[in-house]
């Protein structure tokens, strides 16, 4: 994404189910090198569907009162070494490549 944008992450938000699990969040934290943040309402689309049909009928007055109903819950840092970084990223990437055309 980096690469893509151009512009370095500052953090991660996340959310959805998986976000209840504190082990993938730390790795996530220490494998990307960033801050891993979960709000305190996880299910964000649910919530992105409710602010849209409430902005739809006047119910919410504009995006800042939005804005003002999110909140973070919890923050993950990266504590991993960048050589065991550098080392996970790399099998990582080895079992991707030995994944390709597994099935024809």
């Amino acid at each position: 994404m980096v690469k893509d944008a151009g512009l370095p992450i500052k953090s991660l938000r996340v959310d959805g189910g998986m976000v209840v699990n504190e082990m993938l969040m730390q790795f996530q934290s220490d494998i990307l090198d960033t801050p891993v943040i979960r709000p305190t309402m996880i299910e964000t689309t649910a919530l992105g569907a409710a602010y849209a049909a409430g902005l739809a009928v006047g119910f919410w007055n504009g995006l800042d009162d939005l804005v003002q109903n999110w909140g973070i819950d919890k923050t993950w840092e990266p504590n991993m070494d960048a050589t065991q970084r550098d080392k996970m990223v790399h099998y990582w990437k080895k079992a991707v490549q030995r994944s390709f055309d597994w099935e024809e």
